[in-house]
């Protein structure tokens, strides 16, 4: 089972600091991890590769800001790599472990839900 993750930190939170506009200070993360070997039903009676997804925030030190960025040029990659380094790879590394369980538990599942009475 090979997965790639994939980071989506595009949905940030701006404000104005130390006079430079629409300074990234917070970031609404989602890593997500697409099994490319494994597949799983869908709920249109199909397959899809199974895949999971972690969210979270990360708040960005912003004390030094003497290589700001404008806005207008940010990019995903970019921002992902901010968050990363505050994140920090020990908790990286645990995400994606995270990650990797859930798939694990939708290709091979080791438990189920049931309703009581029906």
């Amino acid at each position: 089972m090979a997965i790639n993750y994939t980071w989506d930190c595009k949905t940030v939170d701006v404000k104005t600091i130390d006079g430079n506009e629409d300074t990234v200070f917070n970031v609404h993360w989602r890593l997500t991890g697409t099994d490319d070997t494994n597949t799983v039903s869908d709920a249109f009676d199909g397959t899809v590769n199974a895949s999971a997804t972690v969210y979270g925030t990360q708040i960005l030190d912003t004390s030094d800001l003497s290589s700001f960025t404008a806005f207008t040029d940010l990019t995903n990659d970019q921002i992902t790599g901010w968050v990363e380094s505050a994140i920090g790879e020990d908790e990286v590394t645990e995400l994606k472990t995270n990650v990797s369980n859930q798939i694990a538990e939708l290709v091979t599942p080791t438990q189920e839900t049931k309703t009581i009475g029906e």
